[in-house]
């Protein structure tokens, strides 16, 4: 059986690189969430929760056991040393279940598999798992207007997260296709889409 082609994609926060993998899962691909098996492990319940209550302490664990969420966020972005030891438990078992998924897609057959990941240039380690990289770009001010508009956030905040990640050009300097996601309507954005799968073989 030929080997899936393993696709790479990300953007920043807002961009809409959530919206295209959605969209070349609906072309066929296999999509691999980073962000949705994140908040798995970090669930009541969730693989990484005991390591979090230990690391964090148990003000770091809501009423229901998940991690909490808004504590967490807080902490992450005004402590850089926070936010890598909270990584350093979350990561692996993101990695380590995505491959898992990515095994499972293979052997259902899957031509391509789409790994939605955010953080993909600022991990540095998913380079050499990929065949390609796409990343979804926009302005910054997109960018902000969108993730305010869509969580309710001020300006600050939304700017803080912007400072965590990767710059656009750091994105672009690793892309194979870049996707512009600015200015232009969801079928415009779903035509991009279905040029990709194309390449992908889908």
């Amino acid at each position: 059986m030929q080997r899936p082609v393993h696709v790479g994609l990300t953007g920043g926060i807002g961009s809409g690189k959530s919206t295209l993998g959605q969209m070349l899962q609906s072309c066929g691909a296999a999509l691999m969430d980073a962000d949705a098996i994140a908040r798995s492990v970090t669930a009541p319940g969730g693989a990484a929760i005991g390591d979090i209550r230990t690391a964090f302490g148990p003000e770091a664990i809501d009423s229901t056991g998940a991690m909490d969420r808004a504590r967490m966020r807080t902490l992450a972005f005004s402590s850089p040393q926070a936010r890598a030891q909270l990584e350093a438990i979350v990561h692996p078992w993101v990695t380590r279940l995505s491959e898992q998924q990515a095994r499972d897609a293979a052997a259902a057959g899957h031509r391509a598999i789409v790994f939605d990941i955010p953080l993909l240039v600022e991990s540095g380690r998913w380079a050499r798992k990929l065949d390609a990289v796409v990343v979804v770009d926009c302005s910054t001010e997109t960018q902000i207007h969108r993730v305010m508009a869509r969580n309710g956030l001020q300006r600050a905040a939304v700017q803080a997260i912007l400072d965590t990640q990767a710059s656009r050009q750091a994105r672009r300097a690793a892309a194979d296709a870049i996707v512009v996601n600015d200015g232009i309507s969801l079928e415009a954005l779903r035509g991009h889409a279905t040029q990709l799968a194309r390449l992908f073989g889908l």
